[in-house]
């Protein structure tokens, strides 16, 4: 097949392990990132399947109308940039494996990274030494605090065991069957949405970004919070209220936010709102971002086309695809 793999930054895949999985395979990949459609339609003309990383690319049917030899999408995780709808009618499998139950600890790891980066001001206590000046201010201890943590799957419950360690008090927020498997590890569960905000000194989100979530914390939230307290995202800017952070920063509630994600990425915008506050820490979406979990990651993505290739396709996002065309309301051709 002819594969081709885009928005690969920093030239990673082909140095992976199971970058072998596609030997016999004719492999392109982009290290660059582009939206245009026109571009896109002149690199992925002659594509068979092409590869996503994340949602570093929108997919949709103006596009994908373009790509006549396009048979297979394969990727992992949630899939909002992908027009699953038009795959279907176009006869594209999406393949995206949503590696329930896997923690993913590179994200955790980098969601304890901002909290304490924004607790003991570390940024800015190292850009004022690099400058010439000495201590710049106080920051704060995380011990005997209560972290609140919004979503308990696998990175959440990573998260929870993180701040249990530390010392803080876990206060957990989910749909209740994630409640059930808090208490079950023994985590303090709220008894209400407002609850959890009045009640947390940090509040990390760690939800997909599906229908039901999305823009699931709105102002009145964040409004509840405490005005030392801090708000955490490594999961999904569109979590949260367009606009809500921002403007609940300029009311004092919540003091601090650590963020990892934007709502458009990838974001090169210096005079963005949020990076304006002295008091936000801010990535650019690098949770994922370790040889590591790249390693996990595409271990599940070319299993996927080496799967497709021998007629067996998984993961398969959009079953009525392997339908009949007839079966799927379409005219043979």
């Amino acid at each position: 097949m002819k594969i081709s793999i885009l928005d690969d930054y920093f030239d990673t895949v082909r140095a992976l392990d199971c970058f072998q999985k596609l030997d016999g395979h004719e492999v392109t990949v982009w290290n660059d990132h582009v939206q245009d459609i026109d571009e896109l339609t002149s690199r992925l003309k002659g594509a068979e399947c092409l590869v996503l990383i994340r949602e570093r690319t929108l997919i949709q049917a103006a596009l994908l109308e373009r790509l006549p030899r396009l048979k297979l999408i394969s990727q992992r995780s949630v899939y909002p940039h992908i027009d699953v709808e038009a795959c279907t009618r176009l006869g594209i499998v999406v393949s995206s494996s949503q590696h329930v139950g896997t923690p993913s600890y590179a994200a955790a790891e980098l969601t304890w990274a901002l909290i304490l980066a924004a607790a003991r001001q570390l940024p800015q206590q190292m850009a004022a030494l690099k400058a010439g000046n000495w201590q710049i201010g106080v920051g704060t201890t995380l011990r005997g605090k209560t972290l609140g943590v919004f979503g308990y799957g696998r990175i959440g419950s990573t998260v929870a065991g993180y701040g249990k360690a530390f010392g803080m008090n876990v206060l957990t927020w989910a749909r209740e069957g994630s409640l059930e498997r808090a208490r079950a590890d023994g985590y303090a569960t709220a008894h209400s949405k407002a609850e959890f905000f009045e009640l947390c000194d940090v509040i990390s989100l760690h939800m997909r970004l599906v229908p039901a979530t999305r823009q699931i914390v709105k102002a009145e939230d964040l409004a509840r919070m405490k005005p030392d307290a801090m708000l955490v995202n490594t999961s999904r800017a569109l979590l949260i209220e367009p606009g809500a952070l921002v403007a609940a920063l300029r009311a004092g509630r919540p003091g601090y936010a650590a963020v990892d994600v934007f709502e458009h990425e990838p974001m090169r915008d210096p005079d963005f709102p949020l990076l304006q506050f002295g008091q936000v820490v801010a990535t650019p979406h690098i949770g994922y971002v370790t040889r590591e979990e790249y390693e996990t990651q595409f271990i599940d993505i070319f299993d996927q086309i080496v799967a497709f290739a021998a007629g067996n396709p998984i993961n398969v996002v959009n079953p009525n695809v392997l339908a009949p065309r007839e079966a799927r309301g379409l005219a043979a051709s």
